[in-house]
């Protein structure tokens, strides 16, 4: 038996209101370019929109305009969407209370998830969303989850309840000396002030 490997998300397609609000949403609030539509080929009589969420892929809309906007929050059932996350700078994230706030979106304020920020709020038919913001960069070579899956290691070897930014500060530091050679014989951490 082998596995079918997958090698990221292709695309996420979620239920849209019609198409102007899925428009004004998804580009006019989250600043996805709405880079093509067509009809749901499944559903002749869905519209189906798609959005680029900055990484090149794809976020898609299936719109139809009998539904309106209902932002009331809904519990999801088990095996339903919880929320969806979107990554954005932290120049981004610092300006997120004050652009939600000014078009009037009700929102969690920002949730210091140790690793991240958080903040989250309703699209138009009440799907949580959720803007998160790294407190690290990786190091060149390695990605998000390699720093973090290091972090969790590091956790889990000091008792620690969650990762923290220390946890994260030991990881880059370690990836980078497992990466990276020194004809140093001690890399150890050294005081050149006493």
């Amino acid at each position: 038996m082998r596995k079918l490997q997958a090698q990221g998300v292709h695309h996420i397609t979620l239920m849209g209101a019609d198409r102007q609000t899925s428009i004004d949403f998804w580009e006019g609030t989250l600043g996805m370019p709405f880079v093509f539509d067509q009809p749901n080929l499944d559903n002749p009589g869905e519209g189906h929109l798609y959005f680029d969420p900055g990484d090149g892929r794809l976020i898609t809309i299936f719109t139809n305009e009998d539904r309106v906007p209902d932002p009331k929050p809904r519990r999801p059932a088990p095996g339903e969407v919880h929320h969806i996350a979107f990554a954005v700078s932290k120049a981004v994230f610092s300006q997120a209370v004050e652009r939600l706030d000014a078009r009037g979106i009700s929102h969690s304020g920002v949730k210091d998830r140790g690793f991240m920020d958080s903040i989250y709020f309703r699209d138009p038919l009440g799907l949580l969303v959720e803007l998160a913001s790294y407190r690290f960069e990786p190091p060149f070579g390695y990605s998000h989850a390699d720093v973090l899956h290091e972090a969790h290691l590091i956790r889990l070897a000091k008792g620690d309840y969650n990762i923290a930014e220390v946890h994260l500060a030991d990881a880059i530091e370690t990836l980078i000396a497992r990466r990276q050679g020194s004809l140093s014989e001690d890399r150890g951490p050294k005081d050149t002030y006493r």
